[in-house]
């Protein structure tokens, strides 16, 4: 491959990464771009586990063996069948080299390498596969895994210039997977509540309105539970805003243990003391049974006075849900409800009857929606 072909083959791979949305499209692009660039038919990226000993596989891309599949769940090889992955960048690095990329052919050893893994071989071997070349990734210092390419058998053989040639590919994927760590992580923030760890605001904004999308067109049962921690400003004036921050850590505890009774189910901080349950699929009753328990958990906080809790379901008579609007103003008005009741279990919308109060204020806001909330919580609620 000349010069400026092998320029674009870096430029594609590299663009093809900064294209992707999320690790997984990265990984694809990483060994697609590769297995391209170097003429080979298959491709996989492995991630080295130090924590587990293991060399775990990615992606496979190109033409798979039986057994491969494109995102593995369990492909994983331990560390000392390629022992060459940790071994060798040590000893380069030792002796001031570099962690340069070789070749395994399915025949033994390449011409001009010391290095030779039995393992490699025979894997070549049994998939049908002629050679390979195995570039080492390295991230912030450390051996961080591998880009493996091969070729079928009875193709040419990989040579000196291409295992040169894949020492730069594996420089430009680890710093197209520096990026999307970078990048994941700034979305992480920008969707994650920090003192607790659950999802923020943002975050439920998004989902619910994918959630209502799926409504509209499958008719997915789409429920929103809406919590109110009762008693924070005492904790806070009492025992001091440290106290009350470990209050809100606690219950987010809570919250999310209950919402995993709900699979799938995102458990988030609303901001101050709200926070919310956004569940899609499970029925309207396994919701409530969840919001139940999460009441009878926030009864039994150390600090506290329990939790207020209102939820709303598509599938409870509350009418046509169009909006994630709705079914938010839906919920927040139970949970106002069950402010105002000091009531120690949620309140369902649409199940107090045809003239359901909360159905009432969701859907007939006064101009003065605070005023409106504090004449439904009532004149002694806290």
């Amino acid at each position: 491959m000349g010069e400026d072909r092998r320029l674009a083959a870096v430029v594609a791979l590299a663009q093809g990464m900064a294209a992707a949305h999320g690790s997984r499209e990265a990984w694809r692009a990483a060994a697609t771009g590769a297995c391209r660039a170097l003429g080979g038919s298959f491709a996989a990226l492995s991630v080295w586990e130090r924590e587990l000993g293991r060399l775990r596989v990615l992606v496979n891309v190109g033409e798979l063996a039986e057994g491969e599949e494109e995102f593995p769940e369990d492909e994983a090889y331990p560390v000392h069948q390629f022992a060459e992955i940790t071994e060798f960048l040590h000893e380069q690095w030792a002796g001031g080299g570099e962690p340069d990329a070789w070749v395994e052919t399915a025949e033994g050893p390449a011409a001009g390498r010391e290095r030779y893994c039995h393992q490699r071989v025979a894997a070549l071997r049994r998939r049908g596969r002629g050679c390979c070349v195995v570039a080492p990734i390295v991230l912030h210092g450390r051996a961080w895994g591998e880009l493996y390419v091969a070729r079928p058998a009875g193709e040419a053989v990989f040579g000196r210039g291409d295992a040169d040639f894949a020492t730069v590919l594996a420089s430009v994927v680890a710093a197209g997977i520096a990026q999307t760590e970078r990048l994941e992580e700034a979305r992480r923030l920008a969707f994650t509540d920090s003192l607790t760890g659950l999802a923020n605001r943002r975050a439920v904004d998004v989902r619910l309105e994918r959630a209502i999308e799926r409504h509209r067109r499958d008719d997915a049962v789409v429920s929103l539970v809406v919590c109110d921690l009762n008693g924070l400003k005492r904790v806070n004036d009492t025992h001091g805003h440290a106290a009350g921050d470990r209050l809100l850590e606690r219950f987010g505890s809570v919250l999310s243990l209950c919402g995993a009774m709900l699979p799938g189910a995102l458990a988030a901080r609303l901001g101050g003391d709200e926070f919310c349950l956004l569940a899609v699929g499970p029925p309207a009753d396994q919701v409530v049974k969840a919001a139940n328990e999460l009441c009878r958990r926030a009864a039994e906080l150390e600090l506290g006075d329990g939790v207020a809790c209102g939820v709303a379901s598509t599938e409870d008579p509350i009418g046509p849900v169009r909006s994630a609007r709705r079914l938010f103003r839906l919920a927040d008005a139970a949970q106002y409800r069950a402010k105002a009741e000091r009531a120690v279990k949620p309140v369902v919308a649409g199940r107090a009857g045809p003239d359901d109060p909360v159905v009432r204020l969701a859907d007939e806001p006064s101009q003065d929606e605070g005023a409106e909330r504090r004449r439904f919580r009532g004149r002694h609620a806290p």
